[in-house]
């Protein structure tokens, strides 16, 4: 199956249409704005339903355990969640075990893990069921890989490419810690503080709106996360209180790096030594955690109340003190057994707890003091400590509180407990989980990341063998039997509208069309396509995504080239055995002098170079009425050349000539009705500066005088012209003018109007080939300088063949007379010289213009047959045109 079935066969599914639609009526920054407020919402919603859920479990755990004996019940609930939980992820999606968020930075990290509906699904469904049973474990945690699941999964359903898509889930993940602690400034800090690490690659806009929809909607449908009320009596700060908040930012370090490193231990313990299945793991965890919190006072079954009468300071240093150390041990062994869960919530009540026995311990040595402040600043100190985020600590703390009395206090506390638990520990904690789990994520892309620096652009094929939307399917069916493609592009004004595969063809038979249908009626329209400008990772990433082995490259709907993965693998290849460098010095990069731009209003577009002032003003009708057949843009270059011996951008030039010359071209324009953009290039070398015009700016066509003869060794028709056909990406049409056009351009001035030049009778040789069809396909707008155009079609074929095989004229001719109400004459002719023969008769039937082929295969062989397209420029002494198609 061709790759163009596999576009079609995808383009059938109804999430490409949904792709197809919002690209329409969406622009760019209109579809990420409605994206980043879709994530928001969403999220917002499963942080709703993720609170509510948990509260009514958490509710009835709480209530059924006053009613029935504590010791029975929290046990069993403890147990029978932690079964349930632990048969749900190993079951459904394995990903969802633990807190979840070492999961989404690997993932934005480029680790090729799954984050999608399901996931999100089963993080949700099995973070209510552990954390409502008595786990010793926080839901906003979890809430940060909830939401970067449901935005991969919206990923999937508009146009992405894979570093949009982990935008979109930086989005997400922002946007579920903000629904999940009403903190949307935090949300984003936390994304790019510890998730990226690197604000660059994240585009603030999408995330900062994604993560303030999610905390409104989760405000307005589950109210606050925290509901601490605190009044503005219950924070206070002087400067003596220093040196204690300095003393809990080092407790807070030092305790927060033991908790971390008990959670690894605990984890490395489960996966050594217990023997036993996730469920099973679970339900241990379960069963302590019951039993524990069965013993406490009543109080510590509801976490929530707990860490209120904390924060407010009406609990006393016992009540701290024991909170602190069940809590500690309660989540090592919760987060070791990988049930689904955060370490938020319980980093805060650590860090209230810690703050507020710190609290206690300044307000009985100096009575200056509130121990709600401490406590306060405690949870963003340990926060920081386990996190190693204390610009989010900071900042999470702040929006729960809206306290600005209570900043300075925080951040003292917070850089001292991030700065000791940076010393007595290198890494976050989510950092140990994944290198624990073999996961080393790399700090930095290196400087030969070639998927992540290089662009289609440099690497696609500029030369597409095409059809057009005017074709029938007759001339289709001879196109697919002469080429080895399985299928191709279809354009139509130079835009891509298609493509026509095998399969299609195979299909007519079943629909009952007649051969003289157009291939418009049965191609697939839409194709899945890239931009020159994309990174090879965005190419290689449809391709995977789609099971394709080439994408069309297009700059707007015009197609500028073809990317395969042969030419993503080669390229790397390349880059690896740094074939680059070994390829010797190459000329210095042209450098542009001056340019005028017109509208970009056309289908394609048609370079000519100018170069001499007499042949110009004939070139530039010529090239005026191609463009205007064809609704092409017309681009004028023209190359000064200057010394090897210094850079072309710091040669100094004088560009007055030059510049009358592209002014003729301007005023060819207006008379045309054509869009022309000029320029003036500095170069050292003339053909490699035309060669980066036709790469800059995408040319489909390039139209250029040429001499008709070469005195260079080695050369065939000229070094630039040589350098041209063998390596220009788009179709080339050469010009050698004949004495009618060039003794009447000389009678004129370079800045009169040109008069169109006399070509009306045109002989072109039928070969079969690529060129020779090209320059039938071009005819119609090359005529279009013609007053009366008479075209004849001849082939020569050797004596010897006996009855000559005319369908390549008929063929030919029948397309013309399509699209031309001109005579065409079809001329058959035997003869052992093909240059004899068209010379008598372009010289017996009095021909303005003889229209030739020229290939680059060809050119290899002109040894052995002889130049014929200089034979016949210098033996005629009409005007000479040498046409290669792009394809060839």
């Amino acid at each position: 199956m061709s790759y163009f079935s596999l576009i079609q066969n995808s383009l059938l599914k109804p999430k490409n249409s949904v792709r197809a639609i919002a690209s329409q009526l969406l622009r760019p920054k209109r579809l990420a704005i409605f994206e980043a407020c879709l994530i928001g919402l969403v999220c917002g919603l499963a942080g709703v339903v993720l609170k509510t859920g948990v509260g009514w479990l958490g509710g009835w755990r709480v209530y059924t355990s006053l009613i029935l004996p504590g010791w029975l019940i929290l046990p069993s609930i403890g147990i029978l969640g932690g079964l349930l939980t632990g048969f749900l992820i190993e079951r459904f999606a394995p990903e969802t075990a633990g807190s979840g968020i070492p999961h989404v930075k690997a993932s934005l990290s480029g680790i090729p893990l799954a984050l999608n509906g399901r996931v999100a699904v089963v993080k949700l469904i099995g973070t209510i069921i552990a954390v409502g049973s008595g786990l010793t474990l926080g839901r906003q945690g979890p809430t940060v890989q909830i939401g970067a699941s449901l935005a991969a999964w919206i990923s999937h359903w508009v146009p992405t490419s894979p570093e949009y898509r982990r935008q979109l889930i930086a989005c997400g993940a922002a946007a579920g810690l903000a629904a999940g602690f009403n903190a949307p400034i935090a949300g984003v800090l936390f994304v790019v503080e510890e998730l990226l690490q690197d604000i660059s690659g994240l585009t603030l806009g999408p995330a900062i709106i994604a993560s303030f929809i999610g905390a409104v909607v989760s405000q307005l449908l589950g109210g606050q996360s925290l509901n601490l009320n605190l009044a503005e009596s219950n924070i206070s700060f002087s400067a003596e209180e220093i040196p204690f908040y300095i003393l809990l930012g080092i407790f807070a370090g030092l305790l927060g790096s033991l908790f971390t490193s008990g959670i690894v231990i605990a984890l490395k313990l489960n996966r050594r030594y217990l023997k036993m299945g996730l469920p099973l793991r679970i339900a241990l965890a379960g069963l302590i955690c019951g039993l524990a919190v069965a013993v406490l006072p009543v109080s510590f079954r509801n976490n929530t109340g707990l860490r209120e009468s904390l924060v407010t300071g009406d609990g006393n240093w016992q009540t701290s003190l024991i909170a602190f150390i069940a809590h500690f041990f309660l989540t090592i062994i919760a987060a070791g057994s990988g049930a689904p869960g955060g370490l938020f919530a319980p980093s805060l009540v650590l860090g209230s707890a810690l703050g507020h026995l710190v609290g206690i311990m300044e307000v009985n040595l100096l009575g200056a003091g509130l121990a709600s402040t401490y406590a306060l600043a405690g949870m963003g100190a340990f926060f920081c400590a386990v996190c190693r985020a204390p610009i989010t600590a900071v900042v999470i703390v702040f929006e729960i509180t809206t306290d600005f009395k209570l900043v300075l206090p925080l951040m003292i506390s917070s850089v001292v407990a991030y700065l000791v638990a940076e010393k007595a520990e290198k890494g976050s904690l989510y950092d140990q989980i994944l290198e624990g789990s073999g996961i080393q994520l790399k700090k930095e892309k290196p400087d030969n990341d070639i998927l992540n620096t290089v662009k289609a652009a440099d690497v696609m094929q500029r030369r597409v063998e095409t059809l057009s939307a005017q074709m029938t399917l007759d001339e289709a069916i001879v196109a697919f039997s002469r080429s080895h493609h399985r299928g191709f592009p279809v354009l139509n004004e130079g835009k891509l509208v298609g493509i026509i595969t095998q399969r299609d063809l195979a299909n007519v038979s079943e629909r009952s069309l007649s051969g003289e249908t157009l291939i418009s009626e049965v191609m697939t329209t839409q194709p899945l396509t890239v931009f020159p400008e994309d990174t090879l990772s965005e190419v290689l990433y449809r391709l995977n995504r789609y099971n394709l082995s080439r994408l069309p490259v297009t700059e707007g709907r015009r197609l500028v080239g073809i990317i395969t993965r042969s030419d993503i693998i080669r390229a790397e290849s390349d880059r690896l055995t740094n074939e680059e460098a070994q390829m010797g010095p190459h000329p210095e990069k042209s450098y542009v002098v001056y340019q005028t731009r017109a509208p970009s209003t056309g289908q394609g577009r048609l370079l000519v170079p100018l170069a001499n002032p007499q042949t110009a003003p004939a070139l530039l009708e010529l090239a005026c009425a191609v463009a205007f057949q064809k609704n092409y843009e017309l681009e004028c270059v023209q190359v000064m050349l200057v010394s090897r011996r210094g850079s072309p951008a710091e040669m100094p030039v004088r560009t007055a000539k030059s510049r009358r010359l592209l002014q003729m071209a301007e005023r060819a324009g207006r008379r045309w009705k054509v869009p022309v953009h000029t320029q003036i290039r500095v170069a050292h070398d003339m053909p490699q500066a035309i060669l980066e015009t036709i790469k800059e700016r995408h040319i489909d066509l390039i139209l250029m005088g040429w001499k008709g003869s070469t005195k260079t060794p080695g050369r065939i028709f000229g070094a630039a012209v040589d350098t041209l056909i063998r390596q220009a990406s788009c179709d080339v049409v050469l010009v050698k003018w004949g004495k009618k056009v060039t003794e009447k351009d000389n009678l004129e001035s370079p800045n009169c109007n040109a008069q169109s030049p006399t070509l009306n009778r045109w002989l072109v040789p039928m070969a079969g080939g690529p060129n020779a069809q090209r320059a039938v396909q071009l005819l119609p707008a090359l005529v279009a300088v013609s007053r009366k155009p008479e075209i004849r079609l001849c082939q020569v074929q050797q004596p010897s063949i006996g009855q000559p095989d005319i369908t390549v004229l008929e063929q030919a001719s029948k397309f013309l007379g399509r699209r031309l109400n001109v005579p065409v004459i079809q001329m058959p002719i035997c003869s052992s010289s093909v240059a004899d023969a068209l010379i008598d008769l372009a010289q017996k039937n009095q021909c303005d213009v003889v229209v030739l082929g020229a290939s680059r295969e060809g050119m290899l062989q002109q040894t052995i047959k002889g130049n014929i397209p200089e034979e016949i420029a210098r033996s005629c002494n009409c005007t000479v045109m040498l046409v290669r198609s792009a394809a060839a």
